[in-house]
């Protein structure tokens, strides 16, 4: 079940919040006038990491996490790589059930923007 974690503001940018539990991390980005100017779901946390991003200015954009660490004998820092398949479907009946705890205009406006990236 997502549960929100303190989150640190920083001066000069947007507010945050973000929600995690064994699978999903979300991270909300919000409008000076309190209305959400984005998110990024990372999903499959800890095995296959992937994440889905949307934002007002630059639409969707969907990842998976290189962690760096093909070699034990090297520390590379994680990123970002393309990858264009999305599970919609089980990604978003799963974020169904673990959202069920966070304030409906979050929940409802992250699953709206899921289900429709999985149509596409």
């Amino acid at each position: 079940m997502l549960t929100e974690l303190p989150t640190r503001q920083i001066p000069g940018e947007g507010r945050r919040r973000w929600f995690t539990d064994d699978y999903f991390d979300l991270i909300v980005w919000f409008r000076e006038d309190g209305g959400i100017h984005g998110f990024q779901l990372c999903y499959g946390v800890g095995t296959d990491e992937h994440a889905l991003t949307w934002t007002e200015s630059e639409g969707y954009g969907h990842n998976r996490m290189d962690t760096g660490e093909g070699s034990p004998l090297k520390n590379r820092t994680p990123i970002l790589v393309a990858d264009g398949e999305f599970q919609g479907a089980g990604v978003t009946r799963r974020l169904e059930e673990s959202s069920r705890g966070i304030d409906a205009e979050v929940r409802d406006f992250v699953l709206q923007k899921t289900r429709a990236y999985g149509k596409r």
